[in-house]
């Protein structure tokens, strides 16, 4: 990738403090890009920081389910950095495995809130400070393509999370703003649920890829940079999946 088509670019991160957000974080710092980085877990979003490359980067706390809190941050960014370019809209709750039936209505509302109506707020907050060649990168999920038991509300954000950007790339595309979406399959993070239950549930999620391996944050990070370049200026409303080869 070619440093200068990142390098000065103002960045607004969601969902940085860990993961595949403070990967990208980290790419994004070596490309010279300077960074707004936002998370929940604001101690965690500063270690982000101080592992990043250049700056200088400004860190915030935020619940992305709350909305007047995205405009907030939003603003500090612009009174921080003067501008935003990117938006990169990371933040998310991984999935638990359970039945429909088992799935409490505060479980379905938690998961909405951030996974969906999060990417809602921080789009929303940030298209009034958007300009031609800006590009705004949201995150799905291979169950946001593939369908999986046990999963039906996330699936569902993430099916949304779809439709969105598609429909917000046609929005935006005529403003030379550019929306697209990564696609992760199964990524090693510490909150992954095949990582969290085990060696043995490990195991069978790294047979269902072709490359039999788990993937990286930082593999995932690499796609995001790209979708933010000028390499892929006529990519709008794309969605890539990086999974691997998972069926």
């Amino acid at each position: 990738m070619n440093k200068n088509t990142i390098e000065g670019k103002v960045v607004f991160l969601t969902g940085a403090g860990s993961g595949i957000g403070r990967a990208t974080a980290l790419k994004l710092s070596k490309l010279g890009a300077r960074l707004a980085l936002s998370d929940i877990n604001i101690e965690s979003c500063r270690e982000t920081a101080k592992q990043c490359a250049g700056g200088p980067h400004q860190v915030n706390m935020l619940n992305v389910a709350e909305y007047k809190r995205c405009i907030e941050a939003v603003k500090d960014v612009i009174g921080y950095f003067g501008r935003v370019d990117h938006v990169f809209n990371c933040a998310g709750i991984n999935p638990t495995a359970r039945d429909l039936v088992d799935c409490s209505e505060d479980y379905f509302d938690k998961l909405v809130a951030v996974n969906l109506k999060g990417v809602y707020n921080v789009t929303k907050a940030t298209i009034p400070y958007l300009r031609s060649g800006s590009a705004i990168v949201n995150v799905s999920s291979i169950c946001g393509i593939h369908p999986h038991k046990q999963m039906a509300i996330y699936c569902a954000t993430k099916y949304a999370i779809i439709g969105f950007s598609k429909s917000m790339a046609l929005e935006l595309g005529p403003k030379g703003i550019r929306v697209n979406v990564v696609a992760p399959g199964y990524i090693e993070t510490p909150t992954n649920s095949a990582v969290m239950a085990g060696e043995e549930a490990l195991k069978k999620t790294v047979e269902q890829v072709a490359m039999g391996r788990m993937g990286k944050a930082s593999e995932i990070a690499d796609v995001v940079a790209f979708l933010m370049g000028d390499e892929s200026r006529y990519m709008n409303g794309s969605v890539v999946e990086v999974n691997g080869g998972t069926g």
